[in-house]
């Protein structure tokens, strides 16, 4: 049984449901039953048309599921003249990324529901993107679920929201659990080319010229690699160039997003020939773009780590001191900053508690590292 082909066609099949008409809900609950059932029949009996097999048993679910609802009768004989059937070979995924984004949802529900319906995030790593307690996002998500029951997706949402969604699943695939960062590029692709705008492009050279880095992010034993510690002459010189391409063209358009100011970022670092020609007082400046155009936290983070590299360490601990130490990473950064100041000792007791809340295992175990590092050091 291949889980990954399930995996990569529950996107397509809901996209269908959806089209014919089913809420969103019951479509989600129909394809999670289809796939139960493909994982108890294909090994035994593999359909030849994975997709169409899948299609045409989520939709006899929701069917189903519809006849049980008297209050449904109406919808249900209108949808019975659509008999199930293989589905065309087309890509909807990102069709239904903008059925997700429902004008009847705010942005922020509408992200949360597609991260988890479409992009196969969990809801614990749909709380992190967003930082708040998984309790809480397990309720939007329900809620959102709640709101489009029985709604026709005849309104898909906006753009604006549809890229919010394909950043995080970016962003969780190239940093998380779930390897989803080619998907979110392959979509973006497909939006850039269906839409004319600069953010549109912005996010497309952000997600190029991070992913021409990745495989220099870890070590063989799959330890993390720091950025100024990366080989930089097995970046993706080709990637890169097409990013900044791409961003060259978005930035002269002169219609400012925060995708294309993180982009310059990504495209500063990228570059310079080795980290200690990094040009950290432009970066500080697009930063400065950034928190006017978010007002975020996290980016106010990474710009105190700017400044520290700019200005010295001390000018990045007084910009750090005027944030929320609860903020996550905030220990990390910390950390970093007062080992550049020399103060090995409260370096190292903040890389340990940095490890302590660490979201992941291979971002602990660096900063475990760092902090027996600088211990070491310290009693040599």
């Amino acid at each position: 049984m291949n889980e990954a082909l399930l995996r990569s066609l529950t996107p397509s099949v809901l996209a269908v449901l959806v089209r014919r008409g089913a809420d969103f809900a019951a479509a989600e609950d129909a394809v999670q039953d289809a796939l139960v059932e493909a994982l108890r029949v294909w090994p035994t009996d593999p359909p030849r048309s994975a997709k169409g097999w899948l299609v045409t048993v989520a939709w006899r679910k929701f069917l189903d599921q519809a006849r049980a609802d008297a209050a449904r009768r109406r919808r249900e004989d209108r949808l019975d003249d659509q008999p199930p059937g293989p589905a065309p070979a087309v890509d909807d995924t990102l069709q239904l990324y903008f059925l997700c984004a429902h004008p009847s949802l705010t942005p922020s529900s509408a992200v949360a529901l597609t991260l988890r319906a479409v992009g196969g995030l969990t809801t614990r790593q749909i709380a992190q993107a967003y930082l708040v307690p998984e309790a809480t996002m397990a309720q939007r998500i329900s809620r959102a679920k709640r709101t489009v029951s029985g709604v026709r997706f005849d309104r898909p949402g906006d753009v604006a929201t549809v890229l919010r969604v394909l950043y995080l699943v970016f962003n969780e695939g190239y940093s998380g659990d779930v390897d989803l960062a080619a998907e979110a590029i392959r979509l973006t692709r497909q939006l850039a080319a269906r839409v004319d705008h600069p953010e549109v492009a912005g996010l497309l050279a952000l997600m190029l010229l991070h992913h021409a880095r990745r495989a220099t992010r870890t070590a063989p034993d799959g330890a993390l690699v720091p950025l100024a510690a990366q080989d930089r002459g097995r970046w993706d010189t080709e990637l890169i160039a097409e990013g900044v391409g791409i961003l060259q063209a978005a930035l002269a358009r002169d219609r400012l997003g925060e995708f294309q100011a993180q982009a310059a970022i990504a495209a500063l670092h990228a570059d310079a020939p080795t980290a200690e020609e990094t040009d950290w007082v432009q970066i500080v400046e697009w930063y400065d773009e950034l928190v006017r155009l978010t007002d975020n936290p996290v980016v106010r983070l990474n710009r105190a780590v700017a400044v520290g590299e700019a200005d010295g360490p001390r000018a990045g601990l007084a910009m750090l001191a005027t944030l929320d130490d609860s903020l996550p990473r905030h220990a990390a950064v910390a950390a970093y900053l007062h080992e550049r100041d020399g103060d090995l000792a409260t370096a190292a007791r903040l890389y340990a508690e940095a490890a302590h809340k660490a979201p992941n295992l291979a971002e602990r175990d660096h900063l475990t590292r760092q902090a027996a590092r600088l211990n070491t050091l310290r009693r040599g």
